[in-house]
């Protein structure tokens, strides 16, 4: 029996224009395009033997866990060049655009904001941390009227634990004159419950502060679209 020709790859140039992201954009909105289409158009070209759009779709499925966009904050560089067609210049655009995302996030809550809330701040630093596989540990000095004069990190540790300086905590809060300061921090796992290595620092901060006349207002801690106040949950 005579073979038959296998049909050949469709590229971007060759499908119809409504299929296009770029043209589909300019004829229905950006909020037309899927998540593989806007991504496709960062990527711009794919390969000779992928198009971009196939290059999106194999990187929205790249991490082993996380699938689709939220996949994409747990890549590192290594790991997207790791797939065909994605080289240095590629994964750094890529990346750039997911930092942009996060401080876009945080650019949309206004500055003059009042951090004494504890559902601003996790609003405020929820996309920056949600997605880490480490726990970061920062330090928040306030001003009287609870607004940020400064944002220090700490720490960053493993998945487990992280190890809070905590004559540095005050060496710095002292320097910059804050009023209040606040702890915030991140736990990998998604769950934001206080761990008892949580409480017991949180204890000594607040100890100490009591004491320096610089009181620990909060110390809330970061899940994956969620958060813990210890202060609302009387765990201070």
């Amino acid at each position: 029996m005579e073979r038959q020709p296998s049909p050949a790859k469709v590229t971007m140039k060759e499908r119809p224009e409504t299929e296009r992201p770029y043209e589909k954009c300019l004829r229905a909105g950006a909020e037309s395009l899927t998540d593989g289409e806007l991504l496709a158009v960062i990527i711009r070209c794919g390969t000779r033997s992928c198009t971009a759009l196939e290059l999106a779709f194999s990187l929205l499925n790249r991490h082993p866990v996380y699938k689709g966009l939220a996949g994409l904050h747990h890549l590192d560089i290594e790991m997207l060049k790791e797939i065909p067609g994605i080289g240095n210049v590629k994964a750094i655009e890529i990346l750039c655009v997911l930092e942009l995302s996060k401080r876009l996030a945080r650019a949309s809550i206004k500055e003059e904001s009042d951090f004494s809330s504890p559902d601003y701040i996790a609003a405020y630093y929820m996309e920056d941390m949600r997605h880490l596989s480490v726990e970061k540990v920062m330090l928040l000095l306030l001003d009287g009227r609870h607004r940020l004069m400064k944002e220090i990190l700490l720490s960053k540790g493993t998945a487990n634990s992280s190890w809070v300086p905590v004559r540095n905590i005050f060496v710095e809060a002292l320097r910059c004159e804050a009023v209040y300061m606040i702890l915030i921090h991140n736990h990998p796992s998604g769950y934001p419950e206080p761990s008892r290595e949580d409480l017991i620092i949180t204890r000594q901060i607040k100890e100490a502060g009591e004491l320096l006349g610089i009181p620990l207002s909060d110390h809330i801690i970061i899940g994956d679209k969620c958060y813990t106040s210890l202060r609302e949950q009387n765990m201070m």
